[in-house]
């Protein structure tokens, strides 16, 4: 008889909330969630997740959560990985403790995966300004300099494009430690959602298109529209890099695609990803079930596509502060709304998104795309 177990969450926004949503609907192996999150009224806590409010970091929280729960994985980054590896043994983490500190460190990331003979670009750590305006020369212009911890969404990253501008990029991250990377001339940005359970089992869904605005994802084309052979290529890598890492749960791999057909790793999320979102559609396992059922050591699902689909994010408008009136989309001829119970807008705030699935199998994807346009451009916030 399967006993059902206590699931502990670092992290209670939307990707917290919908692995609430996932583990409700596994009542068999999960009894209860509870989420550490420092909002009140955090997205998960409105769906049915019991709440700690405290700080990610909080070692008196993260134990509480321990004592509370019977297996803890996240939804962002930010839990303190030296408090959580001190529990291991005690209540059981995946991904592994060590797993997320070598990915919280964007550096020992990609030093990982150079170390794994796993393509990445040229990258090295940055002890100060006298070494930026050397190194830089060996990097050439256009260059990144990142900072290497709690970054997301393009806010810990300086484009540096010529030499007057090395000192303003030095001084944006002062007092945090930095790296230089390889400016990658890429042709498209891409993800595999990757999946791997406690018993080695692994299983990747199709390759996904992924279109940045701001730096932020704008939209998920599933599948996506390359070849056959940086498909095989990308999967090839994803598979590598679950299988080294060893951690259990869904990773975000998210890739470049340059303009010679290389497929670079650029950064790895070792969590549900938003560029996964799409499977909860389209998908016969979304990466919510998919992400429980790898860290409570079930069998994995499948991860075959059954239609094509676009995911596009609803973001907070950028002249717009505050609560506003529920969004509403006609959700028919295959459109899903998802809105994450955020009560106030502010701008580039992810605040939902919606899939737009081709349920008559027509496979044209640039129709798609134009269809979730369209619906993009309709949303308007009113204040509420």
């Amino acid at each position: 008889m399967q006993l059902t177990k206590n699931l502990g969450i670092i992290g209670g926004g939307q990707l917290g909330m919908m692995l609430t949503e996932a583990a409700k609907s596994m009542p068999e192996y999960i009894s209860n969630v509870i989420v550490l999150d420092p909002t009140e009224n955090c997205p998960a806590s409105r769906v049915g997740a019991k709440q700690i409010v405290a700080d990610f970091k909080d070692k008196n929280a993260i134990v509480e959560l321990s004592l509370q729960s019977d297996i803890i994985t996240y939804e962002i980054e930010s839990g303190d990985s030296k408090v959580l590896e001190s529990l291991h043994g005690e209540v059981l983490i995946n991904p592994a403790p060590s797993t997320l500190r070598t990915i919280q460190d964007k550096y020992l990331q990609k030093q990982f995966l150079r170390q794994n003979n796993i393509p990445v670009a040229e990258f090295d750590t940055i002890e100060s300004l006298q070494d930026l305006e050397k190194k830089i020369t060996d990097y050439q212009y256009p260059a990144l300099l990142k900072a290497r911890r709690d970054a997301y969404d393009g806010r810990g990253n300086f484009k540096i494009e010529n030499s007057s501008q090395i000192e303003t990029a030095y001084q944006q991250f002062l007092g945090r430690q930095t790296m230089i990377e390889k400016f990658v001339d890429f042709k498209m940005e891409v993800s595999v959602i990757a999946a791997r359970n406690i018993h080695g089992e692994i299983a990747t869904y199709p390759l996904v298109e992924n279109i940045h605005k701001n730096n932020i994802l704008e939209f998920t084309i599933a599948p996506a529209r390359v070849d056959s052979k940086i498909s095989f290529e990308a999967d090839k890598i994803a598979k590598k890099t679950m299988d080294v890492l060893h951690g259990a749960g869904v990773f975000g791999i998210e890739m470049f695609v340059t303009k010679d057909d290389q497929v670079l790793i650029n950064e790895i999320a070792p969590r549900v990803h938003n560029s996964g979102h799409h499977t909860l559609q389209s998908s016969e396992t979304s990466q919510f079930e998919q992400h429980l059922r790898a860290i409570l050591g079930l069998p994995l699902g499948s991860t075959k596509l059954r239609h094509n689909t676009i995911m596009c994010n609803i973001l907070g408008p950028r002249d717009f502060s505050g609560k506003y009136k529920p969004i509403v989309l006609e959700q028919k001829d295959g459109v899903y709304l998802k809105m994450y119970h955020k009560d106030e807008a502010k701008p580039q705030r992810k605040l939902g998104h919606f899939n737009v699935v081709d349920e008559k199998n027509t496979k044209d994807v640039d129709a798609l795309l134009e269809k979730t346009r369209k619906i993009k451009n309709s949303i308007r916030f009113v204040h509420g």
